[in-house]
């Protein structure tokens, strides 16, 4: 699933492509469920003729600030894509979604697995949206003690706590991986065991693993690609995720794989120690 540096290159990619233009209408929508809200025919009806103010992103949300107070947000979930093609490109069967411009281009929402979806939101629905995810981690409102406050309060696993939508917006499998692995933190842990120094590391561990991540485009396994159509190569510079068996590069200790709260998790055995916790 596309995660925050996914996302974050997806809408700045489409930011240089799309601001200004103006949304004619939509001509293909093959797959009405991907439309959360409002109904079809308001869908339909409200998003045309509406000028693209800005591109954002919020947590895993490409946000499309439109005229008329109206914001359109679109979840890649699992393989979705968005991308603007020239004029004369035609949808495939993948295609779900294709919104024509003003200059004649088209963006298209490419997602093969239709788990993709999209909302268009007046001011109370964009504020539920805000208010659903937690603090996001490349701002300055995330700070070593904010992650300390957060973590402090919940006896649970760090590694599920990462991926919590509702406590730290954007970061997902890969990137919980990478993260614990700068940190030297065993995704095991408990979450309200850290110490200060620990929080520290995670704190710095998040954010460069994330920073790492829209250095290089993204990471790419399967289906993403930014609004250009362009995979990542993030995944050539992974530490721990998806490298089970290979050495670490830190110590040379092969990453080892293991399930956490049903996802499967990378880490180094020698770098990331799980040592008896207090209230164990």
């Amino acid at each position: 699933m596309p995660e925050l540096p996914e996302v974050e290159h997806a809408a700045r990619s489409l930011a240089e492509q799309i601001l200004g233009r103006r949304i004619i209408a939509v001509t293909k929508l093959d797959w009405e469920r991907m439309v959360e809200t409002p109904a079809i025919d308001q869908f339909l009806d409200l998003v045309q003729n509406r000028e693209v103010l800005a591109v954002g992103r919020r947590a895993k949300w490409i946000v499309l600030t439109l005229d008329g107070g109206w914001t359109l947000a679109l979840h890649l979930r699992m393989s979705g894509s968005v991308t603007v093609e020239e004029p004369d490109a035609q949808p495939d069967i993948y295609t779900h979604l294709v919104l024509l411009l003003d200059n004649g281009q088209q963006m298209f929402f490419h997602d093969t697995r239709k788990f993709g979806r999209a909302r268009l939101l007046d001011a109370p629905g964009l504020s539920a949206l805000d208010t659903a995810h937690g603090v996001e981690p490349l701002t300055d409102d995330f700070t070593p003690e904010v992650l300390g406050a957060l973590l402090r309060r919940r006896r649970t696993r760090i590694k599920p706590l990462l991926l919590d939508q509702r406590v730290i917006a954007g970061i997902g499998n890969i990137y919980a991986d990478e993260a614990l692995w700068n940190a030297q933190i065993h995704p095991l842990r408990f979450a309200d065991s850290l110490n200060d120094d620990e929080i520290a590391r995670l704190h710095s561990g998040i954010r460069l693993a994330l920073l790492q991540g829209i250095e290089h485009g993204g990471s790419t396994l399967r289906n993403y690609r930014n609004g250009y159509g362009a995979a990542g190569t993030n995944q050539e510079h992974f530490n721990a995720y998806d490298r089970r068996g290979q050495p670490c590069p830190r110590c040379g200790t092969p990453i080892e794989k293991i399930t956490v709260g049903q996802r499967g998790t990378h880490f180094c055995p020698f770098c990331q120690t799980l040592e008896r916790e207090v209230g164990e």
